[in-house]
């Protein structure tokens, strides 16, 4: 399989997959790549219906060419522990970047998602995340301030009174019950609609159906999230045959 960057001769072969309606899985196997090396590359460049391979080409260039100009000489990635691969763990957390950018999350706040996600402790201080990130302050500050309108994130104080930004178990729980609170909010708005356009009309019953479909996704969004959330507090138990059996440390 090779490695290294994508050249431009393969950038165009997969602007021709993309033209042919080709998965990414298959665009990957003709060029003998992995799939997320290929997911990345689109996903950096536009997307499926913009990606352009010149474009693509020279960004990546721009991209490399910041790097050098921006990290510091001897700089690298942050010390790896448990035995883990540091270039490995920077190419996942592209690719789990990549993810999160694809499922309509801004770029600067899919990159601070990921970086406080893929953290033990699951928290950063501001700073860490700018010298983690090789950003300046104010786009972490934004970043942080969307997540936390999503409820994503969650401020707290550590001993030294700086502040953190934590990622926990219970984060995609209130994420979900949030976004089926603001599903709940354009039901509600939808059946108010009905009654001021006039039930029996065409767009009174557009919305009457919005609104019955929209009802039934939040409230199935909200019974799941709740059924599934222990979910989220399993941690993995050794018994003595010494192989992790899922457990939860919620009564």
């Amino acid at each position: 399989m090779p490695g290294g960057r994508l050249t431009q001769t393969e950038r165009r072969q997969i602007a021709l997959g993309l033209a042919d309606g080709l998965a990414y899985a298959e665009i990957a196997r003709r060029l003998d790549r992995p799939t997320s090396t290929v997911t990345r590359e689109v996903m950096r460049n536009g997307g499926p219906t913009a990606y352009r391979a010149d474009l693509a080409h020279r960004a990546t260039e721009r991209r490399a060419h910041r790097r050098r100009q921006t990290t510091p000489r001897g700089a690298g990635a942050p010390e790896q522990v448990h035995g883990r691969d540091a270039e490995a763990v920077r190419e996942y957390e592209e690719v789990f970047t990549t993810v999160l950018m694809a499922s309509g999350m801004p770029t600067m706040t899919a990159r601070v998602m990921a970086c406080l996600t893929l953290t033990d402790a699951g928290s950063l201080t501001a700073s860490e995340l700018v010298e983690r990130l090789q950003v300046s302050p104010a786009s972490v500050s934004k970043a942080i301030a969307f997540l936390d309108s999503q409820g994503l994130v969650r401020r707290e104080r550590d001993a030294r009174r700086r502040e953190r930004y934590v990622v926990d178990d219970d984060i995609w729980y209130q994420s979900m019950m949030a976004s089926a609170r603001s599903t709940a909010q354009i039901v509600e708005t939808a059946r108010q609609g009905v009654g001021v356009l006039g039930s029996g009309t065409p767009a009174a019953t557009r919305l009457e159906n919005v609104a019955r479909f929209l009802d039934f996704v939040s409230e199935s969004i909200a019974r799941a999230a709740e059924q599934a959330r222990e979910i989220l507090h399993t941690k993995p138990e050794t018994p003595p045959g010494g192989t992790a059996e899922p457990s939860s440390d919620r009564g």
